[in-house]
Protein backbone atom coordinates (compact mmCIF):
# COMPACT_ATOMS: atom_id res chain seq x y z
CA UNK A 1 0.00 0.00 0.00
CA UNK A 2 2.88 2.30 0.77
CA UNK A 3 4.06 2.04 -2.82
CA UNK A 4 0.67 2.94 -4.18
CA UNK A 5 0.38 5.90 -1.83
CA UNK A 6 3.79 7.16 -2.94
CA UNK A 7 2.79 6.85 -6.58
CA UNK A 8 -0.41 8.85 -6.12
CA UNK A 9 1.42 11.52 -4.12
CA UNK A 10 4.06 11.88 -6.85
CA UNK A 11 1.36 12.09 -9.51
CA UNK A 12 -0.46 14.87 -7.72
CA UNK A 13 2.75 16.86 -7.26
CA UNK A 14 3.62 16.58 -10.98
CA UNK A 15 0.11 17.61 -12.04
CA UNK A 16 0.31 20.61 -9.73
CA UNK A 17 3.70 21.58 -11.16
CA UNK A 18 2.39 21.26 -14.74
CA UNK A 19 -0.65 23.42 -13.97
CA UNK A 20 1.60 26.06 -12.45
CA UNK A 21 3.78 26.01 -15.58
CA UNK A 22 0.93 26.61 -18.05
CA UNK A 23 -0.94 29.24 -15.97
CA UNK A 24 -0.71 32.66 -17.73
CA UNK A 25 1.06 35.37 -15.90
CA UNK A 26 -1.07 38.21 -14.64
CA UNK A 27 -1.00 41.22 -16.96
CA UNK A 28 0.42 44.34 -15.38
CA UNK A 29 -2.42 46.78 -14.65
CA UNK A 30 -0.55 50.04 -15.58
CA UNK A 31 0.32 48.70 -19.01
CA UNK A 32 -3.33 47.79 -19.70
CA UNK A 33 -4.46 51.31 -18.77
CA UNK A 34 -1.79 52.97 -20.95
CA UNK A 35 -2.70 50.89 -24.01
CA UNK A 36 -6.39 51.63 -23.49
CA UNK A 37 -5.79 55.37 -23.42
CA UNK A 38 -3.66 55.25 -26.59
CA UNK A 39 -6.38 53.33 -28.40
CA UNK A 40 -9.02 55.80 -27.23
CA UNK A 41 -7.02 58.77 -28.54
CA UNK A 42 -6.50 57.04 -31.88
CA UNK A 43 -10.22 56.43 -32.30
CA UNK A 44 -11.05 60.05 -31.40
CA UNK A 45 -8.54 61.32 -33.99
CA UNK A 46 -10.06 59.13 -36.70
CA UNK A 47 -13.56 60.30 -35.84
CA UNK A 48 -12.46 63.94 -35.96
CA UNK A 49 -10.88 63.49 -39.39
CA UNK A 50 -14.12 61.99 -40.69
CA UNK A 51 -16.11 64.98 -39.41
CA UNK A 52 -13.68 67.41 -41.06
CA UNK A 53 -13.95 65.54 -44.34
CA UNK A 54 -17.75 65.63 -44.18
CA UNK A 55 -17.62 69.40 -43.64
CA UNK A 56 -15.04 70.19 -46.34
CA UNK A 57 -16.37 68.05 -49.20
CA UNK A 58 -19.62 70.01 -49.85
CA UNK A 59 -17.73 73.33 -49.90
CA UNK A 60 -15.20 71.93 -52.35
CA UNK A 61 -17.98 70.54 -54.50
CA UNK A 62 -19.62 73.96 -54.57
CA UNK A 63 -16.39 75.62 -55.67
CA UNK A 64 -15.86 73.23 -58.56
CA UNK A 65 -19.52 73.28 -59.56
CA UNK A 66 -19.49 77.05 -59.70
CA UNK A 67 -16.58 77.04 -62.14
CA UNK A 68 -18.01 74.44 -64.52
CA UNK A 69 -19.17 75.91 -67.82
CA UNK A 70 -22.90 75.54 -68.39
CA UNK A 71 -23.74 74.83 -64.73
CA UNK A 72 -27.07 75.95 -63.36
CA UNK A 73 -27.92 77.35 -59.91
CA UNK A 74 -30.15 74.33 -59.19
CA UNK A 75 -27.20 71.97 -59.70
CA UNK A 76 -25.00 73.68 -57.13
CA UNK A 77 -24.66 72.40 -53.58
CA UNK A 78 -25.68 74.89 -50.95
CA UNK A 79 -23.31 75.04 -47.99
CA UNK A 80 -26.00 76.43 -45.70
CA UNK A 81 -28.74 73.99 -46.63
CA UNK A 82 -26.69 70.96 -47.63
CA UNK A 83 -28.72 70.43 -50.77
CA UNK A 84 -29.71 72.02 -54.07
CA UNK A 85 -31.07 75.53 -53.79
CA UNK A 86 -34.11 76.86 -55.63
CA UNK A 87 -33.62 77.72 -59.29
CA UNK A 88 -33.13 81.44 -59.88
CA UNK A 89 -35.27 83.04 -62.55
CA UNK A 90 -33.13 83.98 -65.59
CA UNK A 91 -32.52 87.71 -65.84
CA UNK A 92 -33.42 89.33 -69.13
CA UNK A 93 -30.72 91.62 -70.54
CA UNK A 94 -31.27 95.28 -69.76
CA UNK A 95 -31.61 97.48 -72.84
CA UNK A 96 -28.94 100.15 -73.17
CA UNK A 97 -30.10 103.52 -71.89
CA UNK A 98 -27.55 105.72 -73.60
CA UNK A 99 -24.97 105.96 -76.35
CA UNK A 100 -21.84 103.85 -76.56
CA UNK A 101 -18.59 105.44 -75.50
CA UNK A 102 -15.72 106.40 -77.80
CA UNK A 103 -12.82 104.10 -78.62
CA UNK A 104 -10.29 106.13 -76.60
CA UNK A 105 -10.43 108.28 -73.49
CA UNK A 106 -8.84 111.18 -75.38
CA UNK A 107 -12.03 111.65 -77.39
CA UNK A 108 -13.62 113.01 -74.21
CA UNK A 109 -11.63 116.18 -73.52
CA UNK A 110 -11.69 119.05 -71.03
CA UNK A 111 -13.11 117.01 -68.18
CA UNK A 112 -16.27 116.00 -70.03
CA UNK A 113 -17.55 112.54 -69.15
CA UNK A 114 -19.53 110.00 -71.11
CA UNK A 115 -22.56 110.94 -69.00
CA UNK A 116 -22.10 114.61 -69.96
CA UNK A 117 -21.94 113.64 -73.62
CA UNK A 118 -24.96 111.34 -73.31
CA UNK A 119 -27.02 114.11 -71.70
CA UNK A 120 -26.03 116.53 -74.46
CA UNK A 121 -26.95 113.98 -77.12
CA UNK A 122 -30.40 113.44 -75.60
CA UNK A 123 -30.98 117.19 -75.62
CA UNK A 124 -29.73 117.42 -79.19
CA UNK A 125 -32.13 114.73 -80.41
CA UNK A 126 -35.04 116.46 -78.69
CA UNK A 127 -33.94 119.77 -80.19
CA UNK A 128 -33.88 118.38 -83.74
CA UNK A 129 -37.17 116.55 -83.44
CA UNK A 130 -38.91 119.63 -82.01
CA UNK A 131 -37.71 121.73 -84.94
CA UNK A 132 -38.28 119.18 -87.72
CA UNK A 133 -40.51 116.35 -86.47
CA UNK A 134 -41.51 115.22 -89.97
CA UNK A 135 -38.37 116.19 -91.85
CA UNK A 136 -35.67 113.89 -93.23
CA UNK A 137 -33.89 114.12 -89.88
CA UNK A 138 -37.02 113.75 -87.77
CA UNK A 139 -37.81 111.22 -85.05
CA UNK A 140 -37.75 108.10 -87.23
CA UNK A 141 -34.45 108.88 -88.97
CA UNK A 142 -32.60 110.18 -85.91
CA UNK A 143 -33.58 107.29 -83.65
CA UNK A 144 -32.71 107.02 -79.95
CA UNK A 145 -29.62 107.96 -78.01
CA UNK A 146 -28.82 104.27 -77.56
CA UNK A 147 -28.42 103.99 -81.36
CA UNK A 148 -25.41 106.31 -81.26
CA UNK A 149 -21.76 106.28 -80.33
CA UNK A 150 -20.02 109.34 -78.93
CA UNK A 151 -17.21 110.26 -81.32
CA UNK A 152 -15.88 113.46 -79.75
CA UNK A 153 -16.68 115.88 -76.94
CA UNK A 154 -14.74 119.02 -75.99
CA UNK A 155 -15.26 122.62 -74.94
CA UNK A 156 -16.38 125.29 -77.39
CA UNK A 157 -15.41 128.95 -77.48
CA UNK A 158 -18.01 131.60 -78.22
CA UNK A 159 -17.78 134.31 -80.88
CA UNK A 160 -19.76 137.37 -81.95
CA UNK A 161 -22.45 135.26 -83.62
CA UNK A 162 -22.74 132.81 -80.73
CA UNK A 163 -21.46 134.40 -77.52
CA UNK A 164 -20.62 132.34 -74.48
CA UNK A 165 -18.53 129.22 -74.05
CA UNK A 166 -19.95 125.72 -73.92
CA UNK A 167 -19.05 122.36 -75.38
CA UNK A 168 -19.43 120.35 -78.57
CA UNK A 169 -20.91 116.85 -78.67
CA UNK A 170 -20.27 114.77 -81.80
CA UNK A 171 -22.22 111.51 -82.10
CA UNK A 172 -22.62 109.04 -84.96
CA UNK A 173 -24.78 106.06 -85.80
CA UNK A 174 -24.34 103.59 -88.65
CA UNK A 175 -27.67 101.77 -89.01
CA UNK A 176 -30.09 101.77 -90.69
CA UNK A 177 -28.47 104.86 -92.24
CA UNK A 178 -25.31 106.69 -91.27
CA UNK A 179 -25.98 109.90 -89.34
CA UNK A 180 -23.58 112.36 -87.75
CA UNK A 181 -24.64 115.01 -85.22
CA UNK A 182 -22.64 118.02 -84.05
CA UNK A 183 -24.36 119.77 -81.15
CA UNK A 184 -23.39 122.95 -79.34
CA UNK A 185 -24.50 122.94 -75.69
CA UNK A 186 -24.27 126.06 -73.50
CA UNK A 187 -25.54 126.35 -69.95
CA UNK A 188 -27.41 123.06 -70.27
CA UNK A 189 -29.25 124.07 -73.44
CA UNK A 190 -28.70 123.18 -77.10
CA UNK A 191 -27.68 126.36 -78.94
CA UNK A 192 -27.06 124.81 -82.33
CA UNK A 193 -27.04 121.53 -84.21
CA UNK A 194 -25.63 120.26 -87.48
CA UNK A 195 -26.83 116.95 -88.89
CA UNK A 196 -25.58 115.05 -91.91
CA UNK A 197 -26.25 111.65 -93.42
CA UNK A 198 -23.78 109.29 -95.04
CA UNK A 199 -23.73 107.73 -98.45
CA UNK A 200 -23.30 110.89 -100.51
CA UNK A 201 -19.52 110.96 -100.94
CA UNK A 202 -18.14 111.42 -104.42
CA UNK A 203 -16.89 108.21 -106.02
CA UNK A 204 -13.40 109.64 -106.55
CA UNK A 205 -12.86 110.60 -102.92
CA UNK A 206 -9.74 109.32 -101.25
CA UNK A 207 -9.37 106.66 -98.54
CA UNK A 208 -9.95 109.33 -95.85
CA UNK A 209 -12.88 111.76 -96.10
CA UNK A 210 -12.83 114.83 -93.82
CA UNK A 211 -16.28 115.88 -92.62
CA UNK A 212 -17.56 118.62 -94.94
CA UNK A 213 -19.05 120.50 -91.98
CA UNK A 214 -16.16 119.80 -89.61
CA UNK A 215 -15.17 123.45 -89.72
CA UNK A 216 -17.64 124.04 -86.89
CA UNK A 217 -15.16 122.26 -84.65
CA UNK A 218 -11.95 124.00 -85.68
CA UNK A 219 -13.07 127.52 -86.70
CA UNK A 220 -13.57 129.93 -83.84
CA UNK A 221 -14.56 132.68 -86.21
CA UNK A 222 -14.15 133.66 -89.86
CA UNK A 223 -10.87 135.21 -90.90
CA UNK A 224 -12.46 138.65 -91.39
CA UNK A 225 -14.24 138.68 -88.02
CA UNK A 226 -11.37 139.80 -85.86
CA UNK A 227 -8.69 138.05 -83.81
CA UNK A 228 -9.29 134.62 -82.34
CA UNK A 229 -9.62 134.02 -78.64
CA UNK A 230 -6.61 131.88 -77.69
CA UNK A 231 -5.84 129.24 -76.57
CA UNK A 232 -8.57 127.58 -78.58
CA UNK A 233 -9.75 123.97 -78.33
CA UNK A 234 -10.34 122.50 -81.78
CA UNK A 235 -11.58 119.22 -83.21
CA UNK A 236 -11.41 117.38 -86.53
CA UNK A 237 -13.56 114.46 -87.68
CA UNK A 238 -14.21 112.41 -90.81
CA UNK A 239 -14.58 108.90 -92.15
CA UNK A 240 -12.00 106.25 -92.98
CA UNK A 241 -13.42 104.54 -96.05
CA UNK A 242 -10.43 102.38 -96.98
CA UNK A 243 -9.56 99.48 -94.63
CA UNK A 244 -5.90 99.89 -95.56
CA UNK A 245 -5.77 103.07 -93.47
CA UNK A 246 -4.26 102.21 -90.09
CA UNK A 247 -3.24 105.66 -88.88
CA UNK A 248 -4.48 109.24 -89.26
CA UNK A 249 -2.71 112.43 -88.15
CA UNK A 250 -4.05 115.98 -88.00
CA UNK A 251 -1.76 119.04 -88.04
CA UNK A 252 -3.10 122.45 -87.03
CA UNK A 253 -1.28 125.61 -86.07
CA UNK A 254 2.12 123.94 -86.19
CA UNK A 255 1.20 120.99 -83.93
CA UNK A 256 0.41 117.45 -85.05
CA UNK A 257 -1.83 115.08 -83.11
CA UNK A 258 -2.68 111.42 -83.58
CA UNK A 259 -6.32 110.84 -84.46
CA UNK A 260 -8.36 108.01 -83.00
CA UNK A 261 -9.81 105.58 -85.55
CA UNK A 262 -13.20 104.59 -84.21
CA UNK A 263 -15.49 102.21 -86.14
CA UNK A 264 -14.78 103.75 -89.54
CA UNK A 265 -14.46 107.32 -88.27
CA UNK A 266 -11.47 109.38 -87.22
CA UNK A 267 -11.49 112.01 -84.48
CA UNK A 268 -8.74 114.33 -83.27
CA UNK A 269 -8.56 117.28 -80.92
CA UNK A 270 -5.90 119.70 -79.76
CA UNK A 271 -5.32 123.22 -78.47
CA UNK A 272 -4.43 126.04 -80.83
CA UNK A 273 -1.95 128.57 -79.45
CA UNK A 274 -1.82 131.03 -82.37
CA UNK A 275 -3.98 132.37 -85.16
CA UNK A 276 -4.05 130.40 -88.41
CA UNK A 277 -5.03 130.94 -92.01
CA UNK A 278 -5.19 127.30 -93.14
CA UNK A 279 -7.50 124.47 -92.14
CA UNK A 280 -6.12 121.37 -90.39
CA UNK A 281 -3.98 119.16 -92.61
CA UNK A 282 -5.03 115.51 -92.47
CA UNK A 283 -2.87 112.57 -93.50
CA UNK A 284 -3.59 108.85 -93.64
CA UNK A 285 -1.11 105.95 -93.53
CA UNK A 286 -1.31 102.21 -94.07
CA UNK A 287 0.00 99.59 -91.66
CA UNK A 288 3.50 99.80 -93.19
CA UNK A 289 3.64 103.57 -92.60
CA UNK A 290 3.16 104.53 -96.24
CA UNK A 291 1.17 107.72 -96.73
CA UNK A 292 -2.05 106.98 -98.63
CA UNK A 293 -3.89 110.29 -98.13
CA UNK A 294 -3.04 113.99 -97.82
CA UNK A 295 -5.77 116.60 -97.50
CA UNK A 296 -3.52 119.08 -99.32
CA UNK A 297 -4.03 116.89 -102.40
CA UNK A 298 -7.80 116.54 -101.87
CA UNK A 299 -9.71 118.76 -104.31
CA UNK A 300 -12.86 118.52 -102.21
CA UNK A 301 -11.24 119.76 -99.00
CA UNK A 302 -11.39 123.50 -98.23
CA UNK A 303 -7.89 124.41 -97.19
CA UNK A 304 -7.81 128.20 -96.61
CA UNK A 305 -9.72 129.55 -93.61
CA UNK A 306 -12.74 131.42 -95.05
Amino acid sequence: MNGQDDFERNLRERLAQDAQAVRPAAAPYPEIVRQGRVEQRRRLAVAGAVLVALTVVPATALAFTGERAGSHPADRVSVAGGGPGPSAAPQSPQPPSGPAGPATSGQLADGLTLQDAATGLEQCLDYNVARRPDGPMGTRALGKASDYRILLAHRSTGNDNSPGDGHFIVAVKDTPVQIRLICTVKDGRVEGSNTSGGGGAEPDRGPVVPDMNGGKLYLQRLSGSGPWKLPYRWGSIGTVVDPRVARVTVSYGGATVEAAIDHGWFAATGVLERSVTMAPRIKGYDAQGTQVYDSDQDKYYDKPIP
